[in-house]
């Protein structure tokens, strides 16, 4: 693994591309990124057509640490799930149907943990067991959810399921991004999984999103970043027909991968003495204490 800085840091950075395996061309964006030594961990969607091709780029990049991209929201499950998905075509419910389920108590929680453990064993037999565990469009952090999947990846082994509650003072005049972030602000808090412990892992990312803005408003943010590990949530590659299918954030991805990759980035990330790391590095990283206190 790759470090930037000289000297050892207090401040070290997790640079994860989500969405990995969701299209041929998001694959070699997160490809690109991690030969670049910038991206260090990737999370896998394991559901879709294209999961195949992120499996044999995964293998010519070892280096980099691959987590579950959780999916119950594109495509179909592995699993019968009748909770999860429409009974007229077996395919995922659309989030702002699976948020409305989950909201009025109608996901049975066994489909949940079935569904879960099913994507967990689907990277696993194909020699990746994940690192970590985060989800398509942050699923996983609903109340009604979140419990169910944090159960099912301690049980294969994987303690570090993302917490993705960006600070409100990040990019703090979108008030998209501010809207969202209290939303899940406010789900973390119903689930219990905010923490105190600063040795905890801090998120950042939902507001970097943006095209044109995405430059300026990370190279505000890393000057920032906190004393311990920061996961930066970050979404490279490039757009092709499969994408757009499946996601409204296309173009902008390509801009994305541009910044991650230029010199001026990582002299910025030397020039603030930022170390890069990744969820395989072990001794740096430190579950939640939530996360721990379910397991003792």
């Amino acid at each position: 693994m790759v470090r930037v800085g000289s000297t050892p840091s207090p401040t070290r950075l997790i640079i994860n591309a989500d969405d990995f395996g969701i299209s041929r061309g998001v694959n070699i964006g997160i490809i690109e990124a991690a030969v670049a030594e910038v991206v260090t961990s990737a999370s896998m969607v394991v559901n879709l057509p294209a999961f195949a091709d992120a499996l044999d780029r995964a293998r010519s990049c070892p280096a980099l640490s691959l987590g579950l991209h959780l999916n119950f929201t594109v495509g179909r499950p592995l699993t019968v799930s009748p909770s999860l998905t429409r009974r007229s075509t077996g395919e995922f419910y659309a989030l702002p149907v699976l948020v409305a389920r989950a909201s009025l108590g109608l996901l049975d929680q066994w489909d949940i943990a079935r569904e879960c453990l099913a994507q967990i064993d689907r990277m696993s037999e194909a020699g990746f067991p994940p690192t970590h565990l985060d989800s398509h469009r942050h699923v996983h952090a609903h109340p009604a959810i979140s419990s169910a999947v944090i159960t099912a990846a301690a049980s294969r082994g994987v303690f570090q399921v993302r917490v993705p509650t960006e600070p409100l003072w990040v990019n703090a005049r979108d008030w998209r991004a501010t809207l969202k972030k209290a939303g899940l602000l406010a789900c973390a808090r119903l689930s219990g999984r905010t923490s105190g412990d600063a040795r905890a892992i801090h998120f950042v990312g939902l507001s970097l999103q943006g095209g044109r803005s995405f430059a300026r408003r990370l190279f505000a943010l890393i000057p920032q970043l906190p004393v311990g590990t920061t996961e930066l949530m970050t979404h490279p590659g490039y757009a092709d027909d499969l994408l757009a299918e499946q996601d409204s954030y296309t173009r902008e991805r390509e801009t994305e991968l541009e910044v991650l990759c230029s010199r001026e980035f990582r002299e910025l990330l030397a020039r603030c003495g930022v170390m890069l790391t990744s969820f395989a590095d072990g001794p740096s990283i430190v579950p939640h204490e939530d996360q721990l206190a379910q397991h003792h």
